[in-house]
Order: structure tokens, then sequence, then C-alpha cells
């Protein structure tokens, strides 16, 4: 991939790793205008370093067993890749939690209460950008 452009990096985009698509739709409604939303279940679905970098934040579905390991995830991204992507889990029994508390993701949340926290992340990662 050739590297990326200004333009690119100004896009305003975020990553959601779940199967869960009421909750992809409920999601993309609620972004600001000019948002983007990839709903993918591995993190080589986006591409390599430079375009998961281009991201704004990542919604992580602790509740996906089946489709990916949320863990695996994490491992992933903070470890072989060292990006400091900002990570806002969701859903997920306690211990997995503190599993992901310890795989160094940011911060968690209810999954009923996710859709309503994206319009405010979407203010603080949004850099001004037009």
């Amino acid at each position: 991939m050739a590297s990326p452009t200004i333009a690119s990096r100004m896009r305003r985009r975020l990553i959601l790793m779940s199967r869960d698509a009421r909750l992809a739709g409920d999601l993309r409604a609620a972004l600001p205008e000019k948002w983007e939303l990839n709903t993918v279940l591995e993190l080589d679905a986006i591409g390599g370093f430079e375009e998961i970098l281009q991201h704004r934040f990542m919604l992580l579905d602790l509740d996906e067993a089946e489709a990916f390991d949320p863990l695996e995830v994490l491992r992933e991204l903070r470890v072989d890749l060292m990006l400091n992507l900002p990570v806002f889990c969701f859903g997920g029994a306690s211990e997995l939690r503190d599993a992901a508390r310890l795989a160094r993701a940011d911060r968690f949340f209810e999954r009923a209460e996710i859709v309503g926290r994206v319009p405010g992340f979407c203010e603080q990662y949004g850099w001004g950008a037009a």
C-alpha cells in the first residue's frame, strides 16, 4: 500500500468489531455527519498497520466468542502492531473485562449504553477536521 495521504488521514473513521448487525445499524444512525463505521471481524480485513492507524478509535464487542477472540484482538493491536488506538469495549462478563483491562483496553461500557456514548467519542476524537 502507498503511504497514507493527508486527506485519507483526516477522514473520520472508527472500527466496530462485532457481528451484531442491529448494533452496527444503530451505531451508524448515531454517528455525526462525515463519520464512517468499518465493521470487521478481524484486523486484517482493515489492512495493515497504516490502515488501522488511520482510524480514530475501536469499539470491541466482548460478547463475541465465536467470530473472534477479543483478547487476541487486543494482543494483536497492542503487542504485534504496537498501536495505541483507543479501544472502547462493551458487553462481556466481569472476568473478561478484567482480562481485557490487563490486555490494555481503554474503557468499558454496558452493551446497552455504547450507542449513546459514540457521539461523545466522535466529538472527542474529531480533531476539528472538516
